[in-house]
């Protein structure tokens, strides 16, 4: 692999830096890089950008609304917009259930759903976790029982993100309640919140933010045309999300930019010593993480050069999954132990523009935990790590 970039990708991310100057909102770049609480109308502004440059949908096809990037285009653009502090794309709608629909879906959801996801006018969320169905999410219990040309539908959705803010959420069912395999009779079922109902009730998470949720259906009747591909098929469709999102969780450019930060909180000279990145300890910490996260970044410029061919990630979704999450903890790890005592005062209120509240230590110290809290949670969502080396053992050994 080539790891220069030619004349044209060098014009190409010219293009997306002078894009970045002009579209990107100077205050939501300015929360983004300063750890500060992002609103929805944060989100919307930003990708409301996108949308209307045709970039939202980043790895979407030509032919469905997207840029019809190649991967490097896609790292660039990943990386670029990082740098300069734009937010991430919501994935949910994008990178997700937009996939299952373009792969899976009739040709009048696909008309219906995809232009929606691109304009905006749908906020999607996930409805896969269970209470007792996480990691092992083919414990399902939520239930569709088929009545005319409806599904009722009833059970409970867990850790659902931002679901506060959604106006649709895609849900795995159980159809078939007596299938012989726990992966069978499951279905995959496109729902409107507003559905008489359905209640959505806040999880308050550690770092005291309201990012999650819990999802309750109560007899919540949905259209039977509201079903993506065969009925009792659905776990096919949700191991092929899954693979979309695992990839994403990576996070290669979230963690270039939090590697910049760490080099300049451990470069910071306290009175009276000398900066921490001078001590030779720490400075191999440093540099190990860094070294992983640069073959992270070699692996998943390969998966996305794979994908470009047609090829689904398979494997090695989990091994990118595993790794970026790996590492993205770590550098919240460093960058709390670099700040010391300053790391440990946690004030919510100062994640908001504009506090005018007191803080210990740097500016940049109160977030610092905050992020350290927040990052545990990655190497549990989207299938723990320990069922993704699982994944990984069946797959390539056979075990």
């Amino acid at each position: 692999m080539d790891l220069n970039y030619t004349p044209e990708e060098r014009a190409f991310r010219d293009e997306v830096r002078a894009f970045l100057a002009e579209k990107l909102p100077k205050d939501v770049a300015s929360k983004e890089k300063n750890d500060k609480r992002l609103t929805k109308d944060d989100h919307l502004r930003w990708m409301g950008a996108l949308s209307e440059r045709g970039w939202l949908g980043v790895n979407w096809p030509v032919e469905y609304g997207g840029p019809g990037w190649d991967p490097v285009q896609r790292h660039i653009f990943d990386e670029e917009c990082t740098a300069a502090g734009g937010p991430r794309i919501l994935s949910f709608g994008v990178f997700m259930v937009a996939h299952v629909i373009m792969k899976f879906g009739n040709q009048a959801q696909k008309d219906h759903y995809l232009p929606r996801i691109l304009d905006l006018t749908d906020w999607w969320c996930q409805g896969y976790s269970e209470p007792g169905a996480g990691s092992d999410l083919a414990s399902l219990k939520t239930s569709a029982v088929r009545d005319g040309d409806h599904y009722v539908v009833n059970g409970q959705k867990t850790w659902t993100t931002l679901g506060q803010h959604a106006n649709k959420i895609f849900c795995l069912v159980r159809t078939d309640p007596k299938a012989p395999k726990p992966q069978q009779g499951i279905s995959f079922l496109l729902i409107d919140m507003d559905t008489p109902g359905i209640t959505v009730r806040p999880i308050i998470l550690l770092d005291g933010e309201h990012e999650v949720n819990e999802v309750f259906f109560d007899n919540v009747r949905v259209p039977l045309e509201n079903r993506v591909g065969e009925e009792n098929e659905g776990w096919t469709y949700a191991k092929y999300l899954l693979t979309h999102e695992r990839t994403n969780i990576a996070g290669v450019g979230l963690s270039k930019e939090a590697m910049r930060h760490l080099k300049v909180i451990s470069g910071d000279q306290v009175k009276g010593g000398r900066p921490l990145i001078e001590d030779p300890v720490f400075r191999a910490k440093m540099a190990r993480v860094e070294i992983d996260l640069m073959a992270l970044e070699m692996t998943q410029m390969r998966v996305l050069a794979a994908a470009q061919e047609g090829a689904a990630p398979g494997a090695e979704s989990s091994i990118l999954k595993i790794r970026g999450t790996q590492i993205r903890q770590a550098i919240t790890d460093l960058s709390r132990r670099a700040l010391g005592p300053h790391a440990l005062p946690f004030q919510s209120d100062a994640l908001d523009e504009g506090f005018n509240g007191e803080t210990l230590g740097p500016d940049y110290a109160n977030p610092v935990a905050a992020n350290y809290f927040n990052i545990r949670k990655q190497s549990i969502y989207g299938g723990s790590n320990e069922i993704q080396k699982n994944i990984i053992a069946k797959m390539n050994l056979g075990l």
